[in-house]
């Protein structure tokens, strides 16, 4: 799994993962934070939500055409120095009045711009580094571990905003004041990355881009006009598609965190509460992996280690286990983590079975594998339907206070879950089609037109907040059902158009 890659695929991972989590934790409390800080709606919130992931996702087509001039690494540096003072900016507890909101508005300006230089622009350094003889047949399974790394910094961040702001509120901070400390650990988080970035620069800095020194050729492969217009074009059919299920996915961050505070039990006991606590999805990840290190490892020492972390990972399940004391408490954000825990755990697991089906000949293609993503999100919110008939509708549930109509919170994580399969098969597999098939000149503008389709999606995540109130939940939910099953359908009408950039 993690053999043949290149040295430079490990710095890179690491300095975002620092990144991402600081994201993560910003955004795990942001839409509540907007309703309880300056008393938005639902629709409100899911607004501004909305439009700045949709900034996020679609400043870096900018970035990555600023970088196709000025080199990647540059455009990386600028960026984190950009978010850091979004970030600073958003940690500052300025109260709930129209200033207070504008000063927010100016953070979020800065933090999605200097995404838009760093995200997009890492990623195609790391594309980069698989054009180099002998690691072109690893660029997917690079690409996973690549999107491993950024989930294990998403794992930790739900539970580092819920305990940041808990901790703030024991020091006597208001409630609405504690949100700004889980917005501070970004900024930490940034110092981290860019102290990364530079100390292992080495690994990659011949990825970086740049203007050519005196003297020096370009090794790019010049394409003809018609090659160029049709992986474009593919690449286009591609975007399109993507941008339903990021409309989808990211409800997590609206519409399935409304479903968690307002639907979803409030405590949780036994064993199913032990899943609330990130140190236990932690060991699982460990037994996972060191399941699959003693099947891969060709040494007996190998085999070992793997067999005692396995049983020191179990261990420390059990003794867990057993200081359980009665009920836990369960706050919205920390469903959040399972999403990122589900993309750890199941990468062995994606990478064992493509790898598998690669050596017989039979693995789907890139394409074939974002269709069937497409079919997987449909099924996550048709599981939401089931779980939503007979409840209240949100409006009604408000009114109903403690007698309303709660859920198990199985429902959910079984909708992480699910929808976590869905994204593995589409968005590292995406990113590698991209850096795969991009024209080499216009590497980074359709690096950024990616991201421009996921800024898309975003956008229309605002949907789910103006369903949000009268509607049934099951009619919320069959909404994004149906729209990604029209995607799936029109990816595979259009398989072979887009498949044949590949041949």
């Amino acid at each position: 799994m993690f053999k043949g890659q290149p040295k430079g695929l490990y710095a890179l991972a690491l300095a975002n993962t620092g990144e991402r989590f600081g994201y993560y934790t910003m955004l795990a409390v942001f839409s509540l934070f907007l309703g309880a800080n300056f008393g938005l709606t639902e629709g409100q919130a899911g607004m501004i939500y909305s439009v700045f992931l949709a900034l996020v996702y679609f400043l870096p087509v900018v970035g990555g055409a600023l970088a196709d001039k000025y080199g990647y690494g540059r455009m990386v540096t600028i960026g984190i120095i950009i978010m850091f003072l979004g970030y600073l900016v958003l940690s500052l507890p300025l109260g709930g009045d129209i200033l207070a909101l504008a000063v927010m508005g100016l953070a979020l300006v800065l933090i999605s711009f200097g995404t838009g230089l760093f995200k997009g622009n890492l990623q195609v350094m790391v594309g980069n580094l698989y054009d180099e003889a002998g690691y072109e047949s690893k660029r997917d399974s690079g690409f996973s571990l690549f999107y491993m790394a950024i989930n294990i910094g998403a794992l930790f961040a739900p539970t580092a905003a819920v305990k940041i702001k808990a901790w703030a509120e024991s020091i006597g901070f208001s409630s609405n004041d504690a949100y700004h400390f889980s917005f501070a650990v970004a900024c930490a988080a940034l110092i981290v990355s860019i102290v990364i970035y530079y100390a292992f620069r080495s690994t990659f800095r011949h990825v970086e881009g740049g203007k050519k020194k005196e003297g020096e050729t370009a090794e790019a492969v010049e394409l003809s006009p018609e090659e160029t217009k049709s992986r474009i074009v593919a690449l286009c059919l591609v975007f399109a598609v993507v941008i339903f299920f990021w409309m989808a996915f990211q409800q997590n961050g609206l519409t399935l965190t409304f479903f968690a505070d307002q639907f979803t039990a409030k405590t949780s006991t036994g064993v199913q509460s032990m899943l609330f606590d990130v140190v236990n999805l932690l060991m699982l990840i460990v037994i996972v992996y060191s399941g699959f290190l003693f099947f891969q490892s060709d040494s007996k020492k190998g085999k070992g280690l793997s067999v005692a972390a396995a049983a020191a990972a179990v261990a420390v399940l059990v003794w867990k286990y057993t200081r359980l004391d009665g009920a836990v408490e369960i706050s919205a954000p920390i469903f959040q983590h399972f999403n990122p825990c589900f993309v750890i755990a199941l990468t062995p697991v994606s990478l064992a079975l493509f790898g598998s089906m690669a050596a017989k000949g039979k693995e789907p293609s890139a394409p074939r594998k974002i269709a069937c993503g497409m079919l997987v999100a449909a099924a996550a919110y048709g599981l939401m339907v089931l779980a939503s008939i007979g409840l209240n509708t949100p409006e009604a549930q408000k009114l109903a206070g403690d007698s309303g109509t709660f859920v198990s919170p199985n429902w959910l994580i079984s909708t992480y879950l699910i929808l976590t399969f869905g994204e593995l098969l589409l968005s590292p597999m995406g990113i590698s089609f991209v850096s795969k098939v991009a024209p080499p000149k216009y590497k980074g503008l359709m690096m950024g037109g990616w991201f421009v389709a996921t800024a898309v999606g975003n956008l229309l995540v605002q949907i789910g907040g103006h369903l949000w109130g009268s509607i049934p939940l099951w009619v919320v939910w069959s909404v994004f059902t149906v729209l990604c099953l029209i995607s799936a359908a029109f990816m595979f009408s259009m398989m072979k158009k887009i498949e044949s950039v590949t041949e």
